[in-house]
């Protein structure tokens, strides 16, 4: 039912005192800032309009990332400055200017912005992805590290992954029996990482009840959805990001997007982690640690008391499936897909593993620094096809400068994943999907300190989990490769190798056929 609701000349004349105060507050805010920059010379941009800057471009160029690379090409600059309100938006696609800001200048730009999505997808900005550059990302980047990422954490919860590494042979092998044209890629791709995640953080892959030959059941599905749906609504250049006054007002759809799919991720984690903090509890802390959850509910402060809250688990727990799912299943897809379009480079990626592995034992994680060609495979499809266009925004918590232009306080520094790894003065034919580029006389590592392209980025607010990502990247690669010929569906010549309209992912799901490489009693039996 339709209903409309009438203001009183009392409420209309106040709504109209805060906007004229806010738009005030903007146009002084605007001119001290115009009145510095004159002063000192910002990053060159685009023209904009008085007191909303480039807010209409922003608004009407969707998605927004191809409009400021695309500005930034007519411009023919390495690093341009957008005006969104009062928010200084700073964008680099230059080697040297983003070792500058990740490396050089790292503790100045180690700040966050307070965003809708991001408050809602952190749980109030408790994880150390999100939150601000202070105590609480201080302590929950100090547990990451030492708690779950150290080398002796990961070699613990080596079966855990190697388990979900041998079920997505399972899986696959499964499809194959069923199917006798092709497979879905991406599906496989994303029911290995998910259930990775769910492994090591719950010791479990299902979160009530089971699926059959490897699937996911609807719940995992439900939350797999959910996750990129949230991933979709960080740092995605809401109105609201950038004028206060309008948050959490429902004028962007990407805000209540970002409500449901929080809300959505909670509900279903909460299932198991509202379970473990009563069984810990009723057993006074007298329990064997086996995953992650564990590792968070047994932790004790120097008083004794449990060093985080149930919120801060649950949004813990909630980020590390947001910050780990998306690299392994975009980087895997779009790998095979430009492996289908190059036979060569797949025969040689699968003659190293007859070669370092052969073909009377699977592929393990302790083979990963022998397969230098797979790497090379998977950094180079971290190069050309990057998960999101930029690495999430670092603020400027002083003036500062970047290439001697000058950067205001509260700037936000987007370093461009695309703009890096497509970039001309950086790449040779950056258009050309060529893995041999990576090859050297040292092993070959998928993190990229040079800042040429971006996998797992750097500096103290980098991904705490490259080594993780790596395993999880590679291991799934391997395996696919090692455990299956791969070949174009009946009736393709080649695979479109286009992009979303809106994201990064490729536009459709990948198809491919396959066939079993190996002897029967390789493939695993599924492990519930």
């Amino acid at each position: 039912m339709n209903s409309t609701v009438e203001l009183s000349s009392e409420q209309i004349f106040s709504y109209i005192v805060v906007i004229v105060a806010f738009f005030t507050t903007l146009i002084t805010v605007f001119a001290k800032r115009y009145r510095l920059g004159s002063v000192r010379r910002l990053p060159p941009g685009p023209p904009g309009w008085p007191v909303i800057g480039n807010l209409a471009g922003m608004i009407k160029n969707r998605p927004v990332h191809k409009w400021m690379h695309r500005v930034m090409d007519e411009m023919k600059t390495d690093i341009a400055c957008f005006r969104f309100g009062n928010v200084h938006v700073v964008t680099v696609t230059s080697k040297e200017i983003a070792r500058e800001a990740l490396v050089d200048k790292d503790e100045v730009l180690a700040d966050r912005p307070e965003m809708y999505s991001s408050g809602q997808m952190s749980g109030g900005f408790k994880t150390p992805v999100c939150s601000r550059y202070g105590q609480q990302w201080k302590k929950m980047r100090k547990l990451m590290t030492s708690e779950l990422m150290s080398p002796g954490r990961l070699k613990w919860l080596l079966d855990a992954r190697t388990a979900e590494a041998d079920n997505i042979l399972a899986y696959a092998h499964s499809l194959y029996k069923q199917s006798s044209k092709a497979v879905n890629v991406r599906d496989i791709t994303m029911t290995y990482a998910h259930a990775v995640v769910m492994r090591m953080m719950f010791g479990r892959r299902h979160f009530k009840e089971e699926a059959m030959d490897g699937e996911m059941s609807p719940m995992e599905r439900d939350h797999l959805e959910a996750t990129f749906k949230g991933l979709g609504c960080l740092f995605s250049f809401s109105v609201s990001d950038y004028v206060p006054f309008l948050r959490g007002r429902v004028l962007d759809e990407r805000e209540k997007m970002a409500r449901e799919a929080s809300h959505l991720m909670d509900k279903y984690n909460e299932l198991i982690i509202d379970e473990r903090i009563k069984l810990w509890r009723e057993r006074d802390g007298k329990k064997e640690i086996g995953d992650w959850l564990d590792i968070f509910v047994s932790l004790n402060d120097d008083e004794g008391e449990p060093l985080l809250t149930p919120e801060e688990i649950k949004a813990e727990c909630k980020d590390i499936f947001l910050a780990t799912i998306d690299n392994p299943t975009n980087n895997v897809e779009w790998t095979l897909a430009e492996m289908l379009n190059r036979p060569e480079t797949l025969e040689r990626a699968t003659e190293e593993l007859d070669e370092i592995v052969g073909k009377d034992r699977l592929a393990q994680e302790s083979d990963i620094p022998k397969l230098n060609y797979i790497k090379a495979c998977s950094r180079e499809s971290f190069r050309l096809h990057p998960v999101s266009p930029f690495v999430p925004p670092h603020v400027a918590m002083e003036d500062t400068t970047l290439a001697g232009y000058f950067v205001p306080k509260g700037s936000h520094v987007l370093v461009s994943r695309v703009g890096l790894g497509r970039n001309p003065k950086i790449w040779d034919e950056p258009d050309v999907f060529r893995p041999e580029r990576h090859l050297g006389s040292t092993e070959v590592n998928l993190l990229e300190p040079e800042m040429r392209f971006v996998s797992f980025s750097t500096g103290r607010r980098g991904c705490i989990g490259g080594k993780l990502g790596t395993y999880m990247t590679v291991m799934l690669l391997a395996r696919l490769l090692q455990g299956f010929t791969w070949s174009l569906p009946p009736g393709s010549e080649r695979v479109e190798l286009m992009e979303s309209d809106t994201k990064l992912l490729m536009a459709k799901p990948l198809s491919a056929s396959v066939g079993p490489r190996l002897a029967p009693h390789m493939y695993p039996k599924f492990q519930r």
